[in-house]
């Protein structure tokens, strides 16, 4: 094999979304193979994994550059929810525009984010704990105002117009939110990989300590993510809302777990300072081939649970290998600079 073969095939095998996408690729040919002719294949078939995916990959790219940064937000759970119920509530119930409702929650979004940023910067306590008690009091409020306003916790939520039509419109079998994930993508890999900010994110995961007295602003690194996890949770609350026509508090629990999920499967380290939007990407699709290839099989669709339970446990034990790999040349030059 000619030497600029190997060195091309070592850099592709040290990229951080190599692991991600082999399995991603692996996943979706099994499932091809599997279900023949079930329309696994076809536009309507990858769009009903696609949709649901891009829902979730909305929360999920944020909640990646927070964990990059080394800490967790468990409130986005509670906070789809919130902007749920905010539309439900404002929108379906008192009959305000559609487009203030969406200011109101993401006004309302970006303050527990504010919320949360604060509390963990300052108190230094852990944000898994932090996050995890907003997340009860945020589903609580949501819960007891749409009960003590509309006597129900479940709101109709009825929208027409061009406006609304950027969060239920269609592009053939693919829902708009498709088109909302790629923006959200696009913007998250262009400010971890080109911007001055992405290298604070980066550093201040690696080592906070080690950062802060480099100059970089870890707080407000970690206000500002909490502050966008927070907004995306909300902002795809209120998506979901305005598509299903259902303004429901409890309607993003799924979200607490699988937004980390999704983040870890493609390749960001539970210990920060480690990851990429693109094996993000590739750890969404893992999710989302998995989640519907079991259902155009045929079989159990319970059996998800147990497939992402595998591939997180094997994402975890090989994350770090990973890393070790991706950074040997790295460590090797800086240590024949220091002979």
């Amino acid at each position: 094999m000619p030497a600029w073969w190997r060195g091309a095939v070592s850099k592709v095998a040290r990229a951080q979304a190599f692991g991600p996408a082999v399995v991603a690729i692996i996943l979706y040919v099994f499932f091809v193979l599997v279900s023949p002719g079930s329309g696994f294949v076809g536009a309507a078939g990858t769009a009903s994994w696609l949709d649901t995916t891009a829902d979730l990959g909305i929360v999920a790219m944020p909640v990646a550059l927070l964990m990059i940064a080394g800490e967790f937000d468990l409130s986005v759970g509670s906070m789809v929810g919130g902007g749920s119920i905010t539309v439900g509530l404002l929108t379906g119930y008192l009959g305000l525009p559609l487009w203030l409702s969406i200011v109101i929650g993401l006004v309302l979004g970006a303050l527990v984010g504010l919320l949360n940023g604060f509390l963990v910067t300052r108190t230094k306590l852990p944000s898994f704990i932090v996050t995890l008690g907003t997340n009860f009091i945020v589903l609580g409020a949501g819960i007891t105002i749409g009960d003590a306003v509309m006597h129900s916790t479940i709101a109709t939520v009825e929208t027409s117009g061009w406006f609304s039509e950027l969060f239920k419109g269609k592009i053939g079998d693919f829902d708009v939110s498709v088109i909302w994930w790629i923006v959200v993508v696009l913007i998250a890999a262009w400010v971890l990989r080109r911007s001055r900010y992405g290298n604070w994110i980066m550093a201040t995961g690696g080592d906070a300590d080690k950062a802060r007295r480099s100059g970089v602003l870890t707080s407000r690194v970690k206000i500002t993510l909490f502050v966008c996890t927070a907004v995306a949770a909300s902002f795809v609350g209120m998506l979901e809302a305005v598509k299903f026509g259902t303004g429901d508090p409890t309607s993003g629990s799924s979200f607490v777990f699988e937004a980390p999920i999704v983040a870890v499967l493609g390749g960001v380290l539970l210990t920060g300072g480690y990851g990429s939007i693109l094996g993000v990407v590739f750890g969404l699709l893992i999710y989302g081939i998995s989640n519907a290839g079991l259902f155009y099989a045929g079989w159990d669709v319970n059996l998800t649970q147990v497939v992402l339970g595998v591939l997180l446990l094997v994402a975890v034990l090989s994350n770090n290998r990973l890393r070790q790999i991706a950074l040997a040349p790295i460590r090797a030059a800086r240590k024949g600079l220091t002979k």
